[in-house]
């Protein structure tokens, strides 16, 4: 009997413990407490109670499985925290409910219209998505996916449903402690060219940019691989950007931190932080001024960043001087439009201007933009846009007056052409023409002068050192004890000469090289022929330093 009751009562504990393991979903019968949790399908997320640092109040969220620091990902309740762990999340009258004080109270609610009050479900997806559909025909009514916080992991979506009129962004924390929506966001500004940027408030601070045609022109320094891709969409349903990863096991996140930073952390036993912005002075909005182009590795001009752009000055000199360019720049004086000879100046490499002010027209190529350009007197500039596209440059992007915040960067970015009269072009053409011309003078003496240098160098030494040799202490039948660091020759100067750097007489060479037979010839040098030196026992004890004093080589050879 003892026996039938204790495997009764086993079975009953592993139906629980298999239930509880596979529970990936909230139900009209089932329900969450504080203290339970709900996890994905293949255990990539967990959904549950947490508190955040040091505080004692009590949200819902979702983090990683595998992660024992639970950095969360999503937030339910975030300006709606629970005092106690009274909290249950629940399916109510259709919806996903969380609740307090015995369910008597409510806290948060996914609050949709539905058909049904006993035919939906809340799920969490393997994507990190919570999701509420309908049981019996799958359909979506409510995602997490559209109520982003301060965290973006693959596959969610920065940007606009334009037929949902969701909008996706990001929103920091108001502290580590409160998940609070904060002071900073991180969304897509369609207006003019789409362009995805960073606030405070209603201030611009940083543009992460627009789409190159293969990622956001702010980010050179992500670069995308065979396991994670980035997509951008333009369309009549939606404006988006999104990253994702072709292989599950790949853990990456982006967290807009309570600083106005944005983090980018990778998986690897512990998250580990590969990249940040903003970082630079340059990567701040304005910092320069309009018209301007912050260099940050514009070290040859007193290490001020910001140059005018070609054709303009400073607004405010004295501001300048004192390398303030906050002031920005303007047109030179003289410097009018639709005149004779215009033309435009390439400035490479750039984040261009801030594109939300531009006219676009993306049926345009590149050259076909310049003579848009041109033909309008009020167009100062122009560029591609979608510089970095597979088939080559296409769309046209044209400035029409003030240029915010371009910046250069090494060995990315865009080609940016600004308008100028025709003195103006003949100064660069000018200018770049002499630059070359002297880049090769330069170059050409340097070739010369340094062998040259090296001659006088080695003759001026060959000449000031005239060692005393002891020839009569050289055995070449010896052992290379002859060599031991003890010999201590005297230069005539009276310094004592360097004891691991070896001299040999005339008649030393003479016999290692054979009378100096053509046999023994490697080749000719810069100062006469080189021989080869037979082995005489020293050399396995000198070989290394031989080897590591080129000088040793020049006065132990021929």
């Amino acid at each position: 009997m003892c026996r039938v009751i204790w495997f009764l009562k086993t079975l009953l504990v592993s139906q629980l413990f298999h239930f509880s393991a596979s529970m990936n979903a909230i139900t009209p019968n089932n329900s969450i407490k504080d203290g339970e949790v709900i996890d994905s399908t293949e255990k990539i997320f967990t959904l549950g109670f947490f508190s955040p640092g040091k505080s004692t109040k009590r949200y819902v969220g979702i983090w990683y499985y595998q992660d024992p620091d639970k950095a969360i990902v999503w937030v339910a309740n975030r300006d709606d925290p629970i005092n106690d762990r009274s909290g249950v999340l629940s399916i109510n009258n259709g919806n996903l409910v969380l609740s307090e004080k015995n369910q008597t109270v409510i806290v948060w609610s996914t609050n949709v219209s539905v058909t049904s009050t006993s035919n939906t479900k809340a799920q969490l997806l393997d994507t990190g998505n919570l999701v509420l559909v309908e049981r019996d025909t799958k359909k979506t009514l409510w995602q997490g996916f559209d109520h982003l916080t301060n965290t973006l992991i693959p596959f969610m979506k920065l940007g606009l449903d334009r037929q949902r009129s969701v909008n996706w962004s990001l929103t920091s924390w108001k502290s580590p402690d409160d998940p609070g929506t904060g002071n900073y966001s991180y969304r897509f500004d369609s207006t003019g060219f789409p362009q995805l940027s960073l606030y405070r408030g209603p201030d611009k601070i940083w543009r992460t940019g627009s789409w190159t045609g293969q990622r956001l022109i702010g980010i050179p320094e992500i670069q995308w691989s065979k396991i994670s891709f980035s997509t951008f969409e333009d369309n009549e349903d939606e404006l988006s950007s999104m990253y994702g990863v072709t292989n599950s096991s790949v853990r990456i996140r982006l967290v807009l931190n309570e600083s106005g930073v944005t983090q980018r952390f990778s998986w690897d036993k512990r998250w580990i932080q590969f990249a940040s912005a903003p970082m630079e002075q340059c990567d701040y909005y304005g910092n320069c001024g309009a018209n301007i182009n912050c260099n940050p590795y514009n070290v040859g001009n007193v290490d001020f960043e910001c140059t005018c752009l070609p054709g303009y000055e400073p607004e405010n000199p004295q501001s300048w001087f004192y390398r303030d360019g906050s002031d920005g720049c303007r047109r030179k004086q003289g410097m009018s439009t639709c005149q004779k000879g215009e033309g435009f100046v390439k400035v490479a490499r750039l984040k261009v201007p801030d594109t939300n002010v531009t006219h676009v027209d993306l049926s345009l190529g590149l050259k076909e933009c310049e003579r848009k350009c041109l033909s309008n007197c009020s167009c100062l500039a122009y560029t591609s846009a979608y510089a970095e596209s597979e088939g080559g440059a296409t769309g046209c992007l044209t400035y029409h007056g003030n240029m915010m915040d371009a910046r250069t960067y090494t060995n990315t970015g865009q080609d940016f052409y600004v308008r100028v009269n025709a003195t103006e072009l003949a100064l660069y053409k000018k200018n770049g023409s002499l630059l070359a011309k002297k880049t090769i003078v330069i170059l050409s003496l340097v070739a010369l002068l340094f062998p040259i240098t090296l001659m006088f160098l080695f003759f001026r030494r060959k000449k000031k050192r005239k060692a005393k040799y002891r020839t009569s202490s050289f055995n070449l039948a010896a052992s290379s004890t002859y060599l031991d660091d003890s010999f201590d020759i005297q230069e005539q100067d009276g310094n004592t000469r360097d004891p691991d750097l070896p001299m040999f007489d005339l008649r030393t060479i003479v016999a290692a090289t054979d009378n100096f037979s053509t046999d023994n010839k490697l080749g000719e040098g810069g100062f006469g022929s080189v021989y080869k030196w037979d082995d005489f026992g020293f050399k396995e004890k000198f070989s290394s330093k031989l080897q590591q004093d080129t000088l040793a080589l020049l006065e132990g050879g021929c």
